[in-house]
């Protein structure tokens, strides 16, 4: 108890130099919970918007499909058998068949990725709906990204030219009934959505698909023929990269916690330095140097307390505020190439609030600590009479 008296009454005494320790120690231990917050809500963001625009709660495969590998679309489609039809009748699966063809906007020869989908499914955000609406024709759904670069618009033709079933060319014009928008790139750049009994008629392939995508309902059991993908699976290069963002974050963070600790550092190396005296009095008064240590270690650990109430006093609005708000990224972020929304809200954990906390007092503590251990050398007599040893 003695010891947080004193360490209280030379924080107290230290003035502005204690203040501004406490100053630079908070806004490193707000920064740290703002980025980690941002990423966090990001992430959530992200992997949220991807499941519910493309990858559902998995993905069954056809077992020769790569979806890194445009050469296996060719081949890449499997029956759909009863099992699977009754599944998908009861809404816990939607088929989607994949084909690589060309299109021809404005003359211009562009690679495009059809996608048949069924218009009824409510598993995906899709507005697949918008293939109902159409009367005759062939007709298909885009994103404004692939829109914006092939200069299309709701209601234009454009050519289109595919390989049907058995490698023969064949071409038509394609209405395009709607244009929609989503944070998920993946799901817009170079990808036109068409009704996927047309798609299957137009490749001479009835009843077929090229992968499953599982809903909310979907027990996710194995299905012969067909590889399941988990959502770990399907989002792992998103998380490698949300990784090395927090690894980012972590190197800022440590610099500028490194800034604050080292000015604790040395405001206790000053503090030993100018206060002999005081600790020769403290051993000549009956202390143990351990007890001496001690109060010098609490006296720069209580730096640490200090500046998580300071930090709290203008980081909880500040964190109340962008939560309200969220974070806007403008509409450059539509050109990352990655699930990024307009505005990302953070996101806050309890775990993430302590780990920060604890260490920020930790390493305030161990900082405090070390030049605190060259009192147990000191011989009182040196002490009070103002000698280094």
């Amino acid at each position: 108890m003695i010891a947080i008296k004193l360490a209280y009454k030379n924080l107290v005494g230290a003035g502005l130099r204690t203040w501004l320790n406490v100053s630079v120690l908070s806004f490193a231990f707000v920064l740290m919970i703002f980025y980690n917050g941002m990423i966090e809500g990001w992430n959530r963001q992200a992997r949220n918007d991807t499941q519910d625009w493309e990858i559902g709660e998995g993905q069954y495969w056809e077992q020769s499909y790569d979806r890194y590998d445009p050469y296996t679309f060719q081949d890449a489609h499997k029956p759909v058998s009863e099992d699977i039809a009754a599944m998908i009748d009861r809404g816990e699966l939607t088929p989607i068949l994949v084909r690589q063809a060309n299109m021809y906007p404005e003359g211009r020869m562009q690679s495009v990725l059809l996608k048949g989908v069924d218009p009824n499914q409510k598993i995906l955000k899709l507005p697949t709906s918008d293939l109902n609406n159409v009367q005759n024709g062939y007709s298909a759904i885009i994103g404004r990204r692939m829109a914006d670069d092939a200069g299309l618009k709701v209601g234009d033709k454009v050519l289109v030219r595919w390989r049907d079933k058995n490698g023969m060319f064949d071409a038509i014009d394609i209405n395009i009934a709607a244009i929609f928008k989503t944070d998920v790139p993946s799901v817009e750049n170079g990808q036109m959505y068409l009704d996927i009994n047309v798609l299957q008629e137009m490749i001479g392939l009835p009843n077929q698909a090229t992968l499953l995508v599982a809903g909310d309902n979907s027990s996710l059991s194995e299905i012969d023929g067909w590889n399941f993908k988990t959502t770990d699976f399907l989002l792992k290069e998103f998380d490698a990269l949300i990784q090395s963002k927090k690894a980012g974050g972590m190197v800022m963070s440590g610099m500028l916690l490194l800034i604050a600790l080292l000015a604790i550092f040395d405001t206790q190396v000053l503090s030993i330095f100018r206060r002999q005296k005081e600790i020769g009095t403290y051993i000549a008064l009956g202390m143990t140097r351990s007890q001496v240590v001690g109060i010098f270690t609490v006296e720069g650990g209580a730096h640490s307390i200090l500046a998580a109430i300071v930090g709290a006093a203008y980081g909880i609005p500040l964190f109340l505020w962008l939560d309200n708000i969220g974070l806007s990224f403008g509409s450059s972020s539509q050109d990352m190439g990655i699930a990024v929304a307009d505005i990302i809200y953070p996101y806050y954990s309890i775990g993430m609030i302590l780990s920060s906390l604890l260490l920020v007092v930790i390493s305030a503590t161990i900082v405090s600590y070390l030049p605190a251990r060259k009192i147990s050398k000191m011989r009182p007599t040196d002490a009070l009479k103002g000698k280094l040893q």
